[in-house]
């Protein structure tokens, strides 16, 4: 067995280079101390914040020099932190700059409510008399849209009060299904009874075992159902406390006061749902490909996660895996690729796994900083995918930064998967057009039809039952488990189709899915899916100024609302046409896989 590296062992062209944040801990210790004393003078604002333009654009500039110090502190720290968790001088290092960001925060709370005390038209009015507030145009429009659905000083501070005991239920269900939720053994391939856990559920479901996988997706789900009561009380709560609170902050509904921040209308959300269900035939006829491939007399809801293609025995070197991505991603021009490389050259990336290193991929960073790409680099084709992925986050941030003053420099959740996503769908279509193995092109199509059906179809069944369970409430149904359960059910049937068996334990699966207690979050993954599909089609298919549009999204940073962004991209996530060019694409690849399956 390979002895897993010490950090030392690792070679430096492969690490990460952090001097270019801080070239020692002790400057980094210093720094803490400066912006430390610095935080205090949070409090002299008070009272004097908008009072007059000059005195706004004092403190913006003020708030916005601390908050650069603070998180130029806190990314040292966290990715210091990150080459190895088990190191206790930057576990320190995190706990510190966290407690001055918290004290930061709490020094600050007087500020909103301050801001609100006067209204927007008087703010325009100190944009006019002021030329350096033009900067924070943006910023300050952004705040004030929310000045409608606030409440007053002493209701906020009571709201924020009670906030962690309004908020149990999710609390209240991590504990449950992350600590008390006991599911005994299963029989892995080799007969061998292991415990079994929400975390290697995954393995087993897509085990090439059926009864193995059949086992699990019955254990998972009926154990569930055994919690049944407990967990319906635990999302009728959360779906209570977000349509009172939607009321409170006098919005229409929850999905309304959910989509607000990103300043998205419901009918995105709507439109969303509405073109996926006249677009069911596409995943049916997945699912119809995989009984074949799978040659199952009937398909079941526990065999849809078995991969059709087994991942290759090929490696690739990170030496390769750059080549490769360089090749896929020419199509974005030589400017790009002249900029990406300086994530090679200036050491962006930390490349392999070492003793203590945190586990999985990110890319992170921000206006003073490199954007850092942390990989668990393995040499599978999977690892040269997350490569792309991930440089595209960074390619994302670097324009932003490059190209925004640092208020509009940070680009919202909403469009963060884009950049990525064109990436690793530039990727993929490389590969498919340029491979001469016929197996690394069917296990290139398998991943494309897994991230179609697992990002679009599947996260949009979750964005349906979400919604409809919240409207339910808020016309005055009780939603007891029953309900839940039930509803759930029929939506299964609905979006797998006649040709699968919708096993009776599916009904359950609702409870087992944390992001409904996120908010209205998943539809996100589907538009971000979609929006890149779209953009990508447009850049290979040579439509005009499709390429420049592309690179105009990515310099925009945070300069404009998200939807208004993806227009800059040729995106309007408002018509069915982006959400139907992601199903297209789908279903070539569909037909793409057919083809080769049926010449094997």
């Amino acid at each position: 067995m390979e002895k897993q590296k010490t950090r030392s062992e690792i070679e430096e062209k492969y690490k990460w280079d952090l001097t270019t944040i801080y070239k020692s801990d002790e400057l980094w210790y210093k720094d803490l101390e400066k912006v430390s004393k610095e935080t205090e003078k949070i409090s002299e604002f008070r009272g004097n914040i908008v009072n007059s333009s000059s005195n706004l654009l004092k403190y913006l500039k003020f708030d916005e020099d601390l908050e650069r110090k603070l998180y130029k502190l806190y990314y040292y720290a966290s990715l210091k932190h990150d080459e190895d968790t088990t190191n206790p001088i930057y576990q320190e290092m995190i706990g510190k700059i966290d407690d001055v960001i918290k004290k930061s925060s709490e020094l600050s709370a007087f500020v909103s409510p301050e801001m609100f005390s006067v209204d927007y038209e008087t703010i325009k009015k100190y944009i006019n008399e002021e030329k350096g507030l033009e900067e924070y145009k943006f910023t300050l429009e952004n705040f004030y849209r929310f000045e409608k659905h606030k409440l007053n000083e002493t209701e906020e501070r009571i709201l924020s009060s009670l906030s962690n005991v309004l908020g149990i239920s999710q609390e209240v269900y991590k504990s449950l299904t992350n600590s008390d939720l006991k599911f005994g053994f299963i029989k892995d391939e080799n007969g061998k009874e292991v415990e079994f856990t929400n975390s290697n559920y995954s393995k087993f479901i897509h085990s090439s075992d059926r009864n193995v996988r059949k086992q699990a997706f019955h254990l998972m789900h009926e154990t569930y159902g055994d919690y049944k009561n407990t967990i319906s009380n635990t999302f009728k709560g959360n779906v209570d406390y977000l349509t009172e609170m939607a009321k409170i902050k006098k919005f229409n509904n929850s999905l309304e006061a959910s989509l607000f921040s990103d300043n998205i209308d419901t009918s995105v959300y709507n439109n969303l749902i509405d073109t996926i269900n006249k677009n069911l035939n596409t995943i049916y006829k997945y699912f119809d490909l995989k009984k074949e491939v799978l040659n199952l007399d009937e398909i079941h809801l526990y065999d849809i996660y078995v991969e059709l293609v087994k991942d290759l025995d090929k490696e690739y070197s990170f030496e390769e895996a750059k080549d490769l991505v360089f090749k896929a991603l020419s199509p974005l021009g030589e400017n790009y690729l002249k900029d990406l490389q300086k994530a090679f050259d200036e050491r962006w990336i930390d490349v392999y796994n070492n003793k203590g290193k945190r586990g999985g991929a990110y890319s992170s960073g921000f206006y003073d900083t490199n954007p850092f790409v942390l990989l668990n680099y393995e040499g599978k084709l999977k690892d040269v995918s997350t490569l792309a992925h991930e440089l595209g986050h960074s390619m994302h941030t670097y324009y932003s930064c490059q190209n925004n003053p640092y208020t509009d420099s940070d680009y919202k959740i909403f469009v963060a998967e884009v950049a990525s996503t064109v990436n690793e769908l530039l990727l993929c279509m490389y590969l498919i057009k340029n491979s001469k193995d016929d197996k690394e092109k069917m296990f290139v199509l398998n991943e494309l039809m897994e991230l179609f059906k697992g990002t679009i179809y599947r996260q949009v069944m979750f964005a349906e039952f979400e919604r409809d369970m919240h409207a339910l409430k808020e016309q005055g149904e009780i939603l007891t488990n029953e309900l839940l359960s039930n509803e759930y059910y029929k939506l299964n049937q609905k979006y797998f189709g006649p040709n699968v068996v919708v096993d009776e334990a599916i009904k359950y699966e609702w409870s087992r899915i944390p992001h409904f207690y996120y908010n209205f979050y998943v539809y996100k993954y589907a538009i971000g899916l979609s929006s890149a599909c779209h953009i990508v089609n447009n850049i290979l298919e040579g439509k005009e100024n499709a390429l420049e549009n592309y690179l105009s999204f990515l310099k925009s940073g945070g300069s404009d609302y998200p939807a208004n962004e993806l227009k800059i991209a040729g995106v309007d996530v408002t018509s069915p046409e982006v959400i139907e060019s992601a199903i297209k694409m789908f279903d070539n690849v569909i037909d793409e896989f057919k083809t080769l399956f049926e010449k094997m």
